[in-house]
Formats: structure tokens, C-alpha cells, sequence
């Protein structure tokens, strides 16, 4: 019985093993750094870029797409990138040359380019820091005062109601 039941266990284990490695698996090209800039050299090929609190500087080719949080994105002279780009409290430029395939977007920054720079996709620049307020702060101040409302209306509700005379 002991070894039934073992056996069901590893058969269980062996399975979800299975079912979960193609969503744990990562293209090997992919990188993600926090407080390092990223580098892709001239004639490398990388997968998807994401970066926290650092810089990216496209040299070579991303074929997927790259994503700054408080950090600018540069892509250099003939460099490419085949997907999206999207920067947040940071900047993104395009020196001579380069392509985006994709979209472009800078939230609380701006989106600058050469003339002979190409982007296909769409463009969206919300530079300053007032759209990161509007973005993060108020929805979280609206969620805030709502459970505020709520705490009121539980407390009202607890106390005991005047008798009249």
C-alpha cells in the first residue's frame, strides 16, 4: 500500500514537472538586470530586454522587446529592434540609422530620434512626472478613500443609536 502510494506521488510530481516547464522555460537570449545597465554589442542578437533602475544600449539586434522602469533606452546607430520599447521615468532615443519595429512609448519621458531613425509602430511620449502621479498615485488614493468610506460606514453603523426621551 506504502508503495502505491509513492508511486501515485511521483507520478503526480512527474506530471506537474512536465505541464509547468514550458511555462518556467526562458529563451536563454532574454535578460533581465536590476541597478546594471544592460549592453547588447554590435553583430549579438538578444531576446527580450527588461530593466529595473538601470539603462539598456542597443548596439546589435533584439529580436523581442525592451522594457525600462527609471532608466533610458538608447539605440545606437544601425542598431534593431524587432518588438516594442517601452520606457518608464526614462528616456528613449534613436541615433541615425536605427529601427523599431514596433511600438515606442515613454511614460514620463520623452521619445527622441534622428531624422533618418525608423519606427513602424505607434509613437506615445507622456513626458513628466505628473503622468506617473496620475498613473500610480491616484487610482491608489481612490482605493484609499473608498475603504476610508467603508471604515465609516462600519463604525456608524456599531454605534448605538440615541433613545428618545
Amino acid at each position: 500500500m506504502l508503495q502505491q502510494t509513492s508511486r501515485t506521488i511521483f507520478r503526480f510530481l512527474a506530471i506537474s514537472v512536465l505541464l509547468a516547464a514550458p511555462a518556467l522555460a526562458q529563451k536563454k537570449s532574454d535578460r533581465f538586470q536590476f541597478n546594471h545597465d544592460i549592453i547588447v554589442e554590435p553583430g549579438e542578437t538578444s531576446g527580450d530586454l527588461e530593466c529595473m533602475n538601470c539603462s539598456i544600449f542597443v548596439r546589435g539586434e533584439v529580436a523581442g522587446d525592451v522594457s525600462v522602469i527609471h532608466g533610458n533606452v538608447v539605440i545606437e546607430h544601425g542598431a534593431k529592434v524587432t518588438g516594442d520599447v517601452s520606457t518608464v521615468l526614462g528616456d528613449l532615443r534613436l541615433q541615425s540609422g536605427s529601427q523599431i519595429q514596433g511600438d515606442a512609448a515613454a511614460v514620463g519621458g520623452t521619445v527622441r530620434r534622428a531624422p533618418d531613425a525608423t519606427i513602424r509602430g505607434d509613437i506615445t511620449s507622456l513626458g513628466g512626472a505628473g503622468w506617473v502621479v496620475l498613473i500610480v498615485f491616484l487610482p491608489l488614493a481612490l482605493i484609499g478613500g473608498f475603504v476610508a468610506f467603508i471604515v465609516w460606514l462600519i463604525a456608524r453603523m456599531r454605534r448605538p443609536a440615541p433613545v428618545a426621551a
